[in-house]
């Protein structure tokens, strides 16, 4: 699947070139500022095989709340999450089935075997020789293979969670193959599990949140008019490879802020016209989501005070955010600030919601928006990115990362203090 990073980052990395040097040519010497930038790759710690065990017995205590038999997922952050194994979904199958007692269980093509016995042989299972992994050639029904598979743990017939990133071709399949299974959502288990982080997934998420804060940083030192957006992308791209973390960050210019997901039009920046970047990195899976919007030189009085209606919003927020509070008064703190300014009602210049769960996925259970009742607890993760966007001007988003503590929220960055000086 392609993320927004990466869809986002797609002209980026064509257009970017115009920084970065031909490969024929002697290498260019970055800026200053990204080469004083050093490696923090050694400061990360993988996550350990007893650690997916744990989340798995998590994930059995959950199926039986929920009164589910088994989950069926496919390749996505969830089998990552569960079994460290990493898979291209394509249109052949390859899925893991885990049930709610008994053995796990593989199904994936016959020439694919030893490719997901290798990922096997570090994770949670039994060794790479012992693990039911279950193969079909291409001539034949990969679904028989769930339906024996299930039926040999006693699940003729029950409920089979699906994992929300599973098509419709893989259940469908599975469901005309085993018509007694009863089909439903898997979320209850898998969000259940994901949406509460440890303690190592917070530091994971921590020092992908401080690795992002240290490239803007160092992008904003090197940055200079008469660049355009896909030069700042190019450096962003240098100054994480620097650090030692796959990222990367979209950047929007003058009117095109205005857009909460921009706009490829060719933009070039002049001294005191917003710039907006935002995005992140991945530090052993786990995700950094961060949002500033500054100017180079002097900003406009309107430009000052839009951004301080948005910094007091995203403190608001913060400070709304406790243990057992529900996700919707989030985005109501935030948004109450941005109306009360006059930039309201409702969505008309704050056009989505507060903030998203975050951690194996940019976007995760649960949400900060509006309807949402479910309770924060602590070891939630969020996005906290109020903005407002005045068409055809400007806009400013303020986005930092946040984790519920056992009496409130703290954010893992330090937050932007002015647009003219947006790391203090």
């Amino acid at each position: 699947m392609v993320t927004r990073r990466e869809l986002l980052g797609i002209g980026a990395a064509a257009a970017g070139a115009a920084w970065l040097p031909a490969a024929a040519d002697a290498e260019q010497t970055p800026p200053a500022s990204i080469q004083a930038l050093n490696s923090m790759r050694e400061l990360a710690r993988p996550i350990t095989a007893e650690e997916r065990r744990q989340r798995i017995e998590r994930a059995r205590q959950l199926m039986a709340v929920n009164k589910l038999d088994a989950i069926f997922m496919i390749g996505g952050s969830s089998l990552v999450y569960f079994a460290d194994v990493s898979w291209w979904n394509s249109e052949r199958l390859g899925a893991l089935i885990l049930p709610a007692k008994g053995e796990p269980f593989f199904v994936a093509p016959a020439f694919e075997e030893e490719r997901l016995r290798e990922q096997l042989a570090n994770g949670p299972f039994d060794s790479k020789a012992k693990a039911d992994v279950r193969v079909w050639q291409e001539d034949e029904d990969p679904y028989r293979l769930v339906a024996q598979g299930l039926k040999d743990r006693g699940i003729s017939s029950g409920t089979l969670g699906m994992e929300e990133r599973v098509t419709f071709v893989f259940s469908n399949g599975v469901a005309q193959a085993a018509p007694a299974l009863k089909m439903v959502s898997a979320t209850p288990v898998t969000a259940g599990c994901r949406m509460v982080k440890s303690a190592h997934e917070l530091e994971l998420m921590k020092l992908a949140n401080q690795a992002t804060w240290t490239v803007y940083r160092a992008v904003y030192q090197a940055m200079q008019p008469g660049m355009t957006q896909h030069d700042v992308s190019a450096l962003i791209t240098a100054a994480y490879a620097k650090v030692g973390f796959r990222g990367g960050a979209s950047v929007q210019v003058a009117e095109y802020t205005a857009l909460p997901h921009g706009s490829r039009t060719p933009q070039v920046i002049h001294e005191g016209t917003p710039i907006m970047i935002d995005d992140g990195c991945s530090v052993e899976g786990y995700n950094s989501d961060i949002t500033r919007t500054w100017v180079l030189g002097k900003a406009s009085d309107k430009q000052k005070r839009v951004f301080e209606i948005v910094q007091r919003a995203q403190k608001a927020a913060l400070a709304a955010a406790k243990p057992g509070v529900a996700c919707q008064a989030v985005d109501a703190a935030a948004r109450q600030v941005i109306a009360d300014a006059g930039y309201g009602p409702g969505y008309k210049f704050f056009g989505h919601r507060v903030g998203h769960g975050i951690g194996m996925d940019g976007h995760e259970w649960p949400y900060l928006v509006r309807g949402n009742t479910l309770p924060l607890a602590q070891g939630m993760t969020f996005s906290d990115e109020p903005g407002i966007y005045l068409r055809g001007e400007f806009g400013v988003r303020l986005e930092d990362d946040i984790h519920i503590t056992a009496d409130g929220a703290e954010m893992f960055t330090t937050p932007s203090p002015s647009m003219e000086h947006p790391f203090g």
